[in-house]
Order: C-alpha cells, then structure tokens, then sequence
C-alpha cells in the first residue's frame, strides 16, 4: 500500500509539473508572437493586433512563515468600444511554515460590456486546478487530519467596475460559489483590471 500511494505521489507531481510547463510554454508563445508581430509590422499595425489589448496582474504577499506568489497574464479583443471578449491564464504558489504548501493553475474566459465608457459589466468563466500538500500529521480544530488534495474549481463571475483609461475598478460576484471548494474565502471579491 506504502509503494502504491509513493507511485500515486510520484504520478501527481509529474502531472503537476507538466502543468507548469504547459503554462510556461503557452505564456512564452503569446509574448513571442506579440513581440514578432510588432516587430515584423512596426510602422502599420495588422487589423486584427491593432485591436489586441494585453495586461494581467501579479500579486505577492508574505509574512510570518506565509508566502504567496501570483502571476495572472490576459489578453482581449476589443470588438468595437462596447464589446470585447478574452483569456486569460493564472498561476499561484502558496506556502505556510509547517503546515502547506499549494499550487493553483488554470484559465479564465471573459466577456466585458460597456453601455458607456465609464461602466464596464463582466462575465468570466474561470477553470482553476488546486493542489494543497500538507505537512505530516497536522489537524484541525476538531482533531481532524488534514489529507492532500488535488481537484477543479470553476467558477462564474458576474461583476461590475468603473473605467478610467485603462484601468478598471470595480467587484465581482461567484454564482457557482461552494464554501468546500471554492479558493476565495468569499463570493464577492473586489478587482482591479489593467489592459493596454
């Protein structure tokens, strides 16, 4: 039993690390396409580019034993002043001194809708894999060992922001919200997004 569940260990961090390189490999091909399109068509941009919009977000924070690291690039198409639609990929590490460490990969779809400039309504699909590992015999408050894991989240957001130029302000609502599952500590969830 010891050897089958050193294989079943074996086999998710091989899976896990060909997430990452996936997620590497797929990041490094829009960048050089985006770069090499640039370059190839510097004085007049093609149709379809000039209307190609990049940002993401990266987010760190850390503190007493704690670490967390997130790298999020987007991408969307602007349709015409109201409509625009996307992707986007995200990437988290997250650890805590003697007690987890978790990996958290995956994609999102959008839709944005703008009745006016300022007022920018959102649709997005978001697919995440999570993986949290645990230190040995750690346990919850009710005595509970704490087991690994590794499962997908989707979740559905419908928000709504403020639009400055580029950036916009706003909040986000989970309508496939599940307490159990869910890597939010809460359905509603304030965003900032940054397009250029």
């Amino acid at each position: 039993m010891t050897s089958i569940l050193k294989k079943l260990k074996y086999m998710k961090i091989n899976i896990l690390e060909n997430y990452k390189i996936i997620c590497v490999t797929i990041i490094l091909s829009f960048v050089t396409t985006t770069v090499l399109s640039q370059e190839a068509n510097n004085t007049s941009k093609s149709e379809f580019w000039s209307h190609v919009r990049v940002g993401g977000g990266i987010g760190l924070s850390f503190g007493d034993g704690f670490f967390s690291g997130t790298l999020a690039p987007s991408a969307i198409y602007q349709f015409n002043e109201q409509f625009a639609c996307g992707i986007g990929l995200s990437g988290s590490y997250n650890t805590q001194k003697n007690f987890y460490k978790s990996t958290i990969l995956g994609g999102s779809l959008i839709g944005l809708y703008s009745p006016i400039y300022e007022l920018q309504i959102s649709a997005e699909l978001e697919e995440m894999n999570i993986n949290r590992d645990y230190d040995q015999n750690v346990y919850d408050h009710f005595n509970n060992l704490y087991e690994d894991e590794n499962y997908w989240n989707t979740a559905l957001f419908i928000g709504v922001g403020y639009r400055t130029a580029n950036v916009t302000f706003g909040i986000r609502y989970d309508i496939l919200y599940d307490r159990d599952t869910s890597i939010y500590y809460d359905p509603w969830a304030p965003f900032v997004r940054v397009y250029f």
